[in-house]
């Protein structure tokens, strides 16, 4: 019976353990990937423009991005707080070289993000550049 109850006490304890460890992620992490939402990138337009590159995460992690100029497919894997985001090919639209490098370098900055979280609307990417985005609550 002994034997019996410290089985039962170790349960327990391990299931504690999980439970204070579940307990203790950062906030950003309970939030959850915002799946099935739209975002704008925190940053200015490009001059001569108004537009601010924005990403569309659809429920199973397909996304719509559309840049300062291009805009293209990719798709978002997630588990936990690590990310991975290949992109597919991009509409070029006949960008001017300014705009289309600054396309480029942003996919490739949001590729090489490793890790992401997020802080009630503001999300973040991170990686060598850290890429923030604010959700779209209208």
């Amino acid at each position: 019976m002994a034997a019996r109850f410290g089985f039962r006490s170790g349960v327990i304890a391990a299931a504690a353990a999980i439970g204070s460890i579940i307990g203790a992620w950062p906030a950003s992490a309970q939030d959850g990937f915002p799946f099935g939402l739209e975002m704008t990138l925190d940053a200015p337009p490009q001059p001569g423009s108004k537009r601010v590159p924005s990403l569309e995460i659809g429920d199973s992690g397909e996304a719509k991005l559309e840049l300062w100029c291009k805009g293209g497919r990719g798709q978002f894997s997630v588990a936990g707080n690590t990310v991975i985001f290949a992109a597919g090919p991009l509409e070029d639209r006949s960008c001017p070289p300014e705009k289309a490098k600054a396309d480029d370098d942003l996919v490739a900055a949001l590729s090489a993000a490793g890790t992401w979280t997020r802080d009630g609307d503001e999300v973040s990417f991170v990686g060598p550049t850290t890429l923030r985005f604010h959700l779209n609550t209208n």
